[in-house]
Formats: structure tokens, C-alpha cells, sequence
């Protein structure tokens, strides 16, 4: 099984291959905040187009982002109830979610950054780029960043149109999920709105307990055009997971977790575009709440935090060799919490980039100056380079990240009175630093056919993990028992990753009514650590990653199948009877069929071999589950 699985494919698909090819080299304005092509910036990016989401058998966004090649998505439970996302190794802390350009990432932890507050429908398109951003982006663009770009936000429409949209389905286990949407463009005025709801009691966990999940996100947005080529773009957001979350963070058979959080999420820019130039002001304020109960006889952990950023970004090309931007950014965190205490933190940066291009070679120096009040201030560069020849680019960078302690690495059950077991923050963390480094090359064979591979390294110091921690070593004991089994939040002082991706994409439009579209890519990877004593997360990524799509139309029939095959070390939890088992593979797939132009009626199953799978030790995901549903576009 896992020959034929390396051997059938490697990528993501980035349009609907039913209405137009694809495009191999797309412009992206992920790498330098100014439109290149993607073969341009020295960078291995991918970029998916929003209506890619209601061809595939997924239901959520990190269900969406599990395919792509590179991206490790490490559920805890389905349909957006909680996802790791992690790139090119490394914690899941390492990666960088960014929505119309402002950083998604919660202060309280970065379990919460697959939380992202935009339905489906709202997104023009997602941009992934591997490696480190930090010069660019800031903290957290450690391994990677994901930027969600939607509708209103994107590059202004003054072309008239009315669309809707409405997806709704029933399946196994009382499912009932519903993706709808409404977008109208006009001379003066764009607005989208967006709804994305899964709920279900679940597949039973461990005991007679069962994984439920009422997880709903409502995003609405407008953009209006101003005098002297301004804009304005507003955004509004109400996303609410509700679910259960027994052995989410824990193996302990005590473990029976329920957990709730909502993002209120609010968002404004001005921006001004014209044929050389570009400014644009973001202000956002965000507001999280996380209530936790770990069983019903413990004390519910209430979380609050409240973050607002402003930043300023100006981008201009100065002639047809050299580009440049540049921009400012603050932003406060702050958080209330039972459980952590109450704490804040202010931070600051500035960076410029300058893009030189001529015929074959194209350079992108960049430099940030971050400071912030954990690590003080700290200087980040980057370098990215390519050389294009006729159908091959090659690629070569460079760049240092960082990355401080959340709250929740800093202060997890400070606050209790006592602690039985369980995570330990630690306030005297030190901040990771890491240098990473890649060479690559992308092959544009054909119209049809485009090959890539990428080889990277990472050395970093200082990684922020959990370690298990004797009661006697723990340097706070305050609230803690000689017999309690404790994780404590430490740096390892050494962490080194290195690793290989490659990825094929393949496309063909036979006819009008016939077209494949093929995608594939396999990740190998390896991190070493300095310290004896293995930490939680900085092992648990996948030694070997293999995802793939396949979609293809015949007629009014539409079929779509995702791949997926993870190779990664195994580990146990005996007393709750749970397994990380050394590998998986999962399948599932979508068979559609149009009876008109404007109604689709499909069947989706997921995990159609009914494996027994998790992603992190004790969260138990669920086995075969089949829906069915309408799609209308009006």
C-alpha cells in the first residue's frame, strides 16, 4: 500500500479544474507583500483557490489545509473542532495564520490557530508559504506561513455581479452541515457574507463518551471604493466551537474534557492602490474566550484575551528592475484567566524589503527590527533569491525566526490551588531562535505538468516544549504534589531539522466535458533534539508525509479523492488504552453529479477503510463516516 501511495502522486489542487485549466505559476503576494509570480520569489509556495472547498470531502478549513503538501495538520477531533498545523517540522507554534494580512495566532495558545473566523465561502484564495517569513511577517513565521486571503479584501471588483450560494448535507451520526454564502460586486461597492456549521453528537470516544462538536463560524465583509483610488475594507466575524475535548491535552483516564471558545473578531483597513504604488492601515481587534472543564468534579478554566494591532504597509515599484516595501506594525496582548492569571504584553516592529529582477535573476534582501516586551529587541533578516531559465526556476534563501512563550506556556495552572497532574507553565522561558536555510528548483514541463522539490534545514536554539518533569526538579512547587505526573514548559537548548519535499502537479482538459487533475507530494523529514528526555511536541511531527488529490469530471459526474499517508513515531498511553501507531493511511472521497447548471447533488465518505487513527496521543478520531447533500449556486 504505501509504494502504490508513493508512487501515485504528490500537491493540492489550486482551481476548479471542471471550468478553466490551472495555472502553474500563479501570482502570489505572500513572500514580499508585492505581486510576483510564484516562480519569481525564491520561495515554495502553493496557492489554492476558496472554491476548491465544496469540491473536496472536507468541511472545514484545516481539514482543507491537511492535503497540501508540507503541511502537517494534526487533528484532535473533525470538522474544525481543534487542529496543530505545523510546516517542515517543529511545534505547532512555529507557523504563522495570517487573514486578509493580520495575524490570526491567539495569545492564549497556538491550539487555537486553526480558529480562523472566515467562512469558506468568503475566501478568494490561500496562500502557503514553507519556510521561514519572520523578516516579513514577525514571530511565529518560524516553519511557515498561511495567509487567507478573502473577497472583499483582495483586489477590487467593479465588475456588476450577484452570487449565493448554499451547500447543506446529512450524514452518519445525526450530521448536519451547512456552507453557505452571498457575494455582490459592484463600481462602488463589494460585500460578502459567509456561514460555515457542523454539528453532530459524535462517534463514541473512550468510555460512553462522545466526541460532539457545534462548531459555527458567521463572517460578513464590505469594501467601498473611495475618491483618488482608496478603499476601504471592513470586516466582522463570530466563530464559536463547541465540543468535546477528553484526552485533547491530556492521557489521563481522569480525562472526560468538554471545552468551549469563541472569537469575536473585528477588522478595518484603508488602502490605496495605484499603477506604482501602494499604502494600506490595518486595525484589528480581537477578543477570545476559552472555557475548559477538565471532568465534572474539577473547576472550569475561563480564559479571556483581548488583542489589537495597528500597522501600517506601503509597497512601490520604483522601475522595471526594482520594487521595494516596507511597513510598521503594533500590537497589544492581553489575557484574564482563572487558571493563568492576568497579564499583558506590548510589541512592536519595522522591516523593509527591496525586489530586484532582470532577465534570469530576481533578490529579495529583507530586514525586521522586532521588539517586544519578552525578548526585548531582536533583528531579523532574509534573503531570497531565484534564476529562471526557460521552464526551470531555482531557488536559494535565508532568513532567522523567533518566537517568545505564549500565555499558556507561561503561566498554564499557575493560578490553581492545587495541581494534580497535568501541563506546568513557565514564566522564566528564554526565546527560540532559529537560522533556516533551503535550495530547490521548479520544473514547468508542460502545460500540463509541473514538477518541484525542496530540500531545507533548520538549526534553533532555546525551542520552546512540554517535557515530563519530576515533582523535585519542577522550580515552582507551590501548588503541586509530591506524587503528580507534570509536563513542564522548557527550552531545548538544541534542535536541528532538516528535510526534502516534492511535489508534481498534473492537469488535463481532454474535453469539454472530460478533464483529470492530479496532485501529490511527499515530505521526508528528521529533527534531532540535545536533550535526553524527548519533549511532547517537537517529535511528534510525521518522519514521512505523503497527501494527494485527484479530481476528475466526466459528463456531469464529479469524482474528488484525497490521500493522505503519515509515517511518524509510535508511542502508548496504557491507561487509557490509546495509541500513536507508527503509521496510517486515510482515504476519502466526493462523487457529485450536476443536474443542472446550477444544482449538484454529492455523497461524501470519509475514512472510507474505517481505520483507527490519531494524530495526538489519546485523541481517538473517528472511523468511516459517510453524508450526502445539495449544492446550489444562484
Amino acid at each position: 500500500m504505501r509504494n502504490i501511495i508513493l508512487s501515485g502522486c504528490i500537491l493540492l489542487c489550486t482551481n476548479s479544474f471542471a471550468q478553466s485549466t490551472v495555472d502553474l505559476n500563479p501570482i502570489t503576494i505572500i513572500a514580499t507583500r508585492n505581486p510576483q509570480k510564484a516562480t519569481e520569489t525564491g520561495r515554495s509556495i502553493t496557492v489554492l483557490e476558496g472554491k476548491i472547498f465544496n469540491q473536496l470531502p472536507v468541511n472545514s478549513i484545516d481539514e482543507l489545509l491537511k492535503y497540501v503538501p508540507g503541511v502537517e495538520v494534526q487533528s484532535r477531533g473533525p470538522m474544525g473542532t481543534q487542529s496543530d498545523i505545523i510546516l517542515r517540522g517543529g511545534t505547532f507554534q512555529q507557523v504563522l495564520i495570517l487573514l486578509d494580512g493580520i495575524k490570526i495566532n491567539d495569545p492564549i495558545t497556538g491550539h487555537f490557530s486553526s480558529y480562523i473566523p472566515v467562512a469558506p465561502y468568503e475566501i478568494e484564495r490561500i496562500e502557503i508559504l514553507r519556510g521561514s517569513a519572520a523578516a516579513v511577517y514577525g514571530a511565529e513565521a518560524v516553519g511557515g506561513v498561511i495567509s487567507i486571503i478573502t473577497k472583499t479584501f483582495d483586489k477590487y471588483k467593479t465588475e456588476k455581479s450577484n452570487h449565493e450560494s448554499i451547500s447543506a448535507s446529512l450524514g452518519q451520526y445525526r450530521l448536519i452541515n451547512g456552507n453557505m454564502g452571498w457575494h455582490i460586486t459592484g463600481p462602488k461597492f463589494n460585500a460578502s457574507l459567509g456561514i460555515l456549521s457542523n454539528n453532530t453528537p459524535g462517534q463514541l470516544l473512550r468510555g460512553d463518551n462522545r466526541g460532539y462538536l457545534h462548531n459555527n463560524t458567521f463572517s460578513g465583509s464590505i469594501a467601498i471604493a473611495l475618491k483618488n483610488n482608496w478603499q476601504i475594507s471592513l470586516r466582522s466575524s463570530y466563530d464559536s466551537r463547541n465540543f468535546a475535548a477528553q484526552n485533547y491535552y491530556t492521557t489521563f483516564k481522569s480525562d472526560t474534557a468538554i471545552e468551549k471558545v469563541t472569537t469575536f473578531w473585528n477588522q478595518a483597513q484603508l488602502k490605496q492602490q495605484t499603477k506604482k504604488f501602494s499604502q494600506q492601515v490595518d486595525v484589528l481587534y480581537k477578543n477570545t474566550s476559552d472555557h475548559y472543564l477538565f471532568n465534572s468534579v474539577s473547576t472550569a478554566n475561563d480564559n479571556k484575551s483581548n488583542f489589537f494591532l495597528l500597522q501600517y504597509l506601503y509597497a512601490q515599484k520604483i522601475n522595471d528592475r526594482f520594487n521595494m516595501s516596507a511597513g510598521a506594525q503594533l500590537d497589544r496582548r492581553a489575557i484574564t484567566s482563572n487558571d493563568r492569571g492576568n497579564h499583558f504584553a506590548n510589541h512592536a516592529a519595522v522591516f523593509a524589503m527591496v525586489a530586484y529582477t532582470n532577465k534570469h535573476l530576481k533578490i529579495s534582501p529583507a530586514l525586521r527590527v522586532d521588539r517586544d516586551a519578552n525578548y526585548g529587541t531582536a533583528i531579523l533578516p532574509q534573503l531570497n533569491t531565484s534564476y529562471q531559465l526557460k521552464n526551470i526556476t531555482f531557488r536559494i534563501n535565508a532568513g532567522r525566526s523567533i518566537r517568545s512563550g505564549d500565555f499558556t506556556e507561561r503561566y498554564n495552572n499557575y493560578n490553581k490551588t492545587i495541581v494534580a497532574g497535568g501541563s506546568i507553565g513557565n514564566p522564566n522561558l528564554s526565546t527560540e531562535n532559529a537560522w533556516s536555510y533551503e535550495a530547490g528548483a521548479d520544473f514547468i514541463l508542460s502545460n500540463n505538468f509541473k514538477a518541484s522539490v525542496t530540500g531545507f534545514y533548520r538549526d534553533q536554539n532555546n525551542v520552546i516544549d512540554y517535557v515530563r518533569t519530576a515533582y523535585s526538579e519542577m522550580p515552582r512547587k507551590v501548588n503541586l504534589l509530591p506524587t503528580g505526573i507534570y509536563a513542564l514548559a522548557k527550552n531545548i537548548k538544541k534542535v536541528k531539522t532538516s528535510g526534502v519535499e516534492m511535489e508534481l502537479v498534473y492537469q488535463k482538459i481532454f474535453t469539454l466535458q472530460q478533464s483529470l487533475y492530479m496532485t501529490a507530494g511527499i515530505t521526508l523529514l528528521n529533527s534531532s533534539s540535545s536533550d535526553a528526555v524527548p519533549s511532547f511536541y517537537i517529535i511528534s511531527h510525521a518522519k514521512t508525509l505523503v497527501q494527494s488529490t485527484i479530481l476528475y469530471k466526466y459528463k456531469k459526474l464529479n469524482t474528488a479523492i484525497n490521500l493522505l499517508y503519515k509515517d511518524r513515531d509510535p508511542k502508548n498511553a496504557i491507561a487509557i488504552n490509546a495509541a500513536i501507531t507508527k503509521n496510517y493511511f486515510l482515504l476519502n472521497s466526493k462523487i457529485g453529479y450536476n443536474v443542472n447548471k446550477k444544482v449538484k447533488l454529492f455523497i461524501s465518505c470519509n475514512n472510507i477503510t474505517n481505520i483507527q487513527y490519531s494524530d495526538l496521543l489519546g485523541s481517538l478520531m473517528p472511523g468511516r463516516w459517510l453524508s450526502g447533500g445539495i449544492n446550489v449556486n444562484l
